[in-house]
């Protein structure tokens, strides 16, 4: 077993236990082969952690824990997190020729408009972003009302702005980053990227290290995704 994959279910552990209140559950014996498994597969240490997040948030809402949780518990939300992240980054794509279901265009729009006013109302993004803000959630809320209705091209339409809409969040938040922060946020994203980088072209690698950048600024200031794939 690389030293590699030992760290990195150390690292697992320790995030466990503080999940778990510091009550410690081991990553021994079948767990430590499945978090090995995933050190292997090339998760990276934060998209594990936010998929153990994903896991806990869930527990937490069927009411009082009754019992610490196991790592093995874990494994769909880390995984689906996983592919969450290759496919954000570029690294995985949609197989050509099928498409995926529509996603509900008035309630994306919803959530969406949610997020922003609870970004700005927890203080994740200042003043700096409220002209931007008050506009996209007018356009949001213009589009939510007709967004019901629309078909074909209009939808094509209405998709392409909400990306241009996601676009400028994002350009205003990087633009709101000093250079140490750029800079810790692009080896955050190389770090992230690691695994693949080895046989990946110089322009895949550029766009994937991108994207993982646009992901990373997304967390920080809690911005909704507002495009729809």
């Amino acid at each position: 077993m690389g030293t590699e994959s030992v760290d990195f279910c150390r690292e697992i552990e320790t995030y466990l236990c503080r999940k778990n209140d510091g009550h410690l559950i081991r990553v021994v014996g079948p767990s430590f082969d499945l978090v090995s498994s995933w050190a292997s597969q090339g998760v990276p240490l934060k998209v594990a952690f936010k998929g153990i997040d994903r896991y806990f948030e869930r527990y937490y809402r069927k009411g009082p824990r009754r019992r610490p949780v196991k790592i093995d518990f874990c494994e769909a939300d880390v995984l689906d997190v996983f592919d969450d992240w290759k496919r954000s980054t570029g690294i995985v794509s949609t197989a050509i020729g099928l498409e995926s279901p529509q996603r509900s265009l008035p309630r994306h729009l919803e959530r969406v408009v949610l997020r922003l006013t609870a970004a700005r109302a927890g203080g994740s993004l200042d003043a700096d972003f409220d002209a931007l803000i008050d506009r996209v959630s007018a356009e949001l809320e213009t589009a939510k009302e007709k967004s019901g209705g629309v078909r074909g091209e209009a939808r094509k339409a209405l998709v392409a702005r909400l990306a241009d809409l996601d676009r400028e969040l994002l350009a205003q938040a990087r633009a709101g980053l000093d250079e140490s922060a750029r800079a810790a946020l692009a080896r955050d994203a190389e770090g992230e990227l690691a695994p693949f980088r080895t046989g990946m072209a110089a322009d895949a690698f550029a766009r994937a290290r991108e994207a993982a950048i646009d992901r990373l600024v997304r967390e920080r200031f809690k911005l909704p995704i507002v495009t729809l794939d």
